[in-house]
């Protein structure tokens, strides 16, 4: 079992608490993604995903990811590649919802955009322990 250790950034939503933001890979291209130990599972941007998978995807009425963010449609894709530190994850089927509100609120307190939202799917899978004080999370492989 090797245990793979991924930095995290801590900011501020102002009265709204903390969110925990980690660096991912997908597509060959770096994107922030919110740690969300409340979310069920990881979820993406649904135009991250159409730019690069439009012919492949499937769109469902039906909600089948729970997170912070509502929505009527959910769109499943399958990404190639998902890197987070050095944990590879090939073909990983992911739902994709549109996330722009949430960078629009972002934008306003001058943190990142995000592409996805890490959630419990993963963080089980890999037996994901978060360490505030160092603000780094642990995976194991």
């Amino acid at each position: 079992m090797k245990a793979i250790t991924i930095p995290l950034k801590l900011i501020n939503l102002q009265d709204d608490g903390f969110h925990l933001l980690m660096e991912v890979v997908v597509f060959k291209q770096k994107h922030f993604a919110v740690l969300d130990t409340g979310a069920s599972r990881s979820v993406f941007d649904k135009t991250l995903i159409e730019q690069h998978l439009a012919e492949t995807l499937q769109v469902s009425e039906d909600i089948n990811a729970a997170t912070l963010f509502t929505t009527t449609s959910t769109i499943q894709a399958s990404i190639p590649e998902l890197k987070i530190g050095k944990l590879k994850i090939k073909d990983y089927h992911t739902v994709a919802f549109d996330l722009q509100s949430v960078n629009e609120t972002y934008q306003q307190f001058g943190h990142p955009p995000i592409a996805s939202i890490i959630g419990g799917d993963i963080l089980m899978e890999y037996r994901a322990i978060i360490n505030y004080s160092t603000l780094e999370l642990t995976l194991y492989k």
